[in-house]
Formats: C-alpha cells, structure tokens, sequence
C-alpha cells in the first residue's frame, strides 16, 4: 500500500450543536471573531444564533456578508481587506460550501499574503492560517473538514482549486437543524453534489481502506434518505442521515480526492457561475458510464450501496445497475438531464475541456482522459436524454 495520510478535523454533531459556536472558538484562543457567511444565509436565524453564543463566551466579532454563490477572487480581496481593519484573529464561516471556501480563502489570504491566485494548485500554503470554526447550513458541500477551497478567477471565468491540508477547520459543528430552512430545490442539488463526492472519492485513485468506508456508508444513506429530505424540509430523520451522509462523504473526498465530474463542473460554475451541486448531477451518469471498465468491481460494491441485490448479475451488469441507481435517484428529484439548462453553449466546451484537463481534481479519475474525450462527455451531457 502507498503511503497515505488521513486527517479530519474535531467534529461536533447533533441537533442544537450551533451553541457549542462561542466555547469551541474560546478553546482556541479566539479573542474577535473575523464571522464570513452570505446575505441569503443572513436572512434565516442561524447567523444571528451563532453570533448570541459568540456573545454569550464574551468574545467580539465582526460579521462579513461579502462572499456569493461560486465566490470570487475580489470578492475575497474585500474580505482580507475588512479582516485586517477589524483586527480579528479567528474566522468563523457559516453557510454553504460557498461561504465555508470564502472563509478559508480569507483566512489563507491573512496569514500568507499574495493573492489568491498564489495558491490554485496543491500544497503551496507554507504558513499556518489562524483558528477556524465552520457551521454548514446545507449537506452537501463536504467544506467544513474538507482540505478545498475553491475560488473563481474572474478573469479566467474558471474555478481555481486549492488544495492544502492547512485549509481542513480546526472544529466543524454540524447541526442538522440548520437544513430545515432550505427549499427542496436546494436540498437535492446539495444532497447530489453529497453523492457525487462518495462516489468519486470511492473510485478514486487515492481511495484506501480507511476512506472507502466513509464513502460506501454516505452512499448508502444518501440512497434512502435524500428523496426523503427533499420532499419535507421537516423530515428530522431525513435531515439527520444527510447530514451524516454529507460529512461521511466529505471526509472521505478530503483524504482521497475527487475526479472528473468535479474537474468539470468546477470550469462549468467558474464560466457560466452554475448551480455546483445541480452541475456535477448532471455530468455524473456521464462520468461513471466512462469510468466503470476502470474498476468494475467497485461499482458492483456501490451498486449495492444503493441496495441493490447484485446476485446472479455479472460485474458488467452490476456496474450497470449503480449507474442506474444514479440516474433514478436523479429522475425522482428532477434535476436537468441536460447541461443546456445551465445555458452551455457547444462552441464553449473546447475552452471548458482544456482547462478542465489542468484541474487537480483530474489527476485522480481512475480512468486517463484526453481533452478529446472530456469535450465527448461535455458533448454528451450537453445533448441530455440517453447516456453513453
């Protein structure tokens, strides 16, 4: 076995986990607290919560509304900037994986300078960044013990992917009660990038032994319990298991990375600042279709993930039948089948497939991929309806 490591932050888990916010941030010698969350999110009563049990541990703070959907480089120029004027030394991210990547950025960006086009790549960040607490509101990002952050370059119009250790919080406090507040629409492209995250981390060429489980299990939840979710926002059963699912999943994608759905939806959400989650649902079939002569043998084990009784089956059949799964669990949320929803353009998908290739999500996707062949499954998703 290759040498691997694996790492996850302190995790605290379970309804009404919002007020160990203050304690948790205290513990780590937060004094004023840089507080990085989005103004959709503003609007529900998490961040207010947060900010009583900040105050109730005496700390200050400073509350940030400045990153959006997809965040931008700028927008995390202004967020440095206010950082540093406020004098804070502790960043606490609330939200969705936006606002948790915008949290890291700043964060980086405060302890490292430069900017953060420095740091799109793996493993450049050589200074340690100052205490993080993140709060996710939605199951499905995996960013609150992820080691991403993932930024758009504005210029470029793509996704910047940053990788480093150094990007996992310290505490991440998951509380399922926050996903109450989120539209069904919301709940099944969260919940879907959530799968695509286990199933990419599952076939991935850094998976081990110690991030297969994580990914299987998530697998296994999100199978019964995401149609659930995103039919009652008051299904605290179905709330509780997707945000198992969603974290499982994370920890598992943090360690073994991802593939080429993500190194393609990335340049999707950076040119076109598509919905992240409703993208990699699309391109998924596609991917996994393209993918399943690379390791059979784990589509039969995800296939019956999903419950699936693959006995009698051959392995072709059984890869198969995962494949499947994914495409009905996608019909019954009725997400897009195809990317000209999101507004793709066929005279697009060069400039996508080549830098799609760069992405550092690319390098493990169990199976090689040509520029040629992303651009065939950009092409593909892009017409919808039958796959392969």
């Amino acid at each position: 076995m290759q040498i691997s490591k694996f790492i996850t932050p302190e995790i605290i888990f379970g309804s009404g986990s919002i007020s160990q916010v203050g304690e948790s941030l205290c513990r780590l010698g937060a004094e004023k607290v840089f507080i990085v969350s989005d103004k959709g999110i503003a609007e529900q009563r998490w961040v207010q919560e947060a900010i009583r049990y900040v105050e109730q541990s005496g700390l200050d703070y400073h509350l940030w509304l400045g990153s959006t959907p997809n965040p931008k480089d700028y927008e995390i120029d202004r967020g440095l900037v206010e950082y540093k004027d406020s004098h804070c030394n502790a960043v606490l991210g609330i939200g969705g994986g936006s606002a948790l990547d915008a949290a890291k950025a700043v964060a980086l960006l405060s302890t490292n300078g430069g900017a953060i086009h420095d740091y799109e790549g793996v493993d450049k960040i050589s200074r340690p960044l100052p205490p993080i607490v993140v709060l996710p509101t939605t199951a499905g990002s995996g960013s609150e013990v992820s080691q991403f952050s993932i930024i758009t370059d504005s210029t470029r119009k793509l996704k910047m992917t940053i990788v480093s250790k150094s990007l996992i919080p310290d505490i991440a406090i998951v509380d399922p009660e926050t996903l109450m507040s989120k539209d069904s629409r919301l709940t099944a492209n969260t919940g879907m990038d959530a799968l695509t995250h286990a199933i990419e981390s599952y076939i991935s060429l850094a998976a081990t032994p110690l991030t297969e489980g994580y990914s299987l299990h998530a697998i296994k939840l999100i199978s019964q319990y995401l149609r659930p979710s995103t039919a009652s926002r008051y299904n605290k059963e179905a709330k509780e298991a997707m945000a198992m699912a969603s974290l499982q999943a994370g920890i598992a994608f943090s360690n073994a990375i991802l593939g080429a759905v993500h190194a393609m939806s990335h340049q999707l959400g950076g040119f076109l600042d598509t919905p992240h989650g409703e993208a990699n649902a699309i391109l998924l079939p596609y991917v996994m279709e393209y993918n399943a002569i690379a390791c059979p043998h784990k589509y039969k084990q995800m296939a019956e993930a999903f419950g699936i009784s693959t006995e009698g089956m051959s392995l072709s059949q059984a890869a198969h039948s995962a494949v499947q799964a994914v495409k009905e669990i996608s019909r019954d949320l009725e997400i897009p089948e195809s990317l000209s929803i999101l507004g793709l353009q066929v005279d697009q998908i060069e400039a996508l497939s080549r830098n799609a290739i760069q992405d550092a999500c690319m390098i493990t996707n169990p199976r090689d991929l040509t520029e040629k062949e992303v651009g065939i499954l950009f092409k593909q998703a892009l017409r919808g309806g039958s796959h392969g």
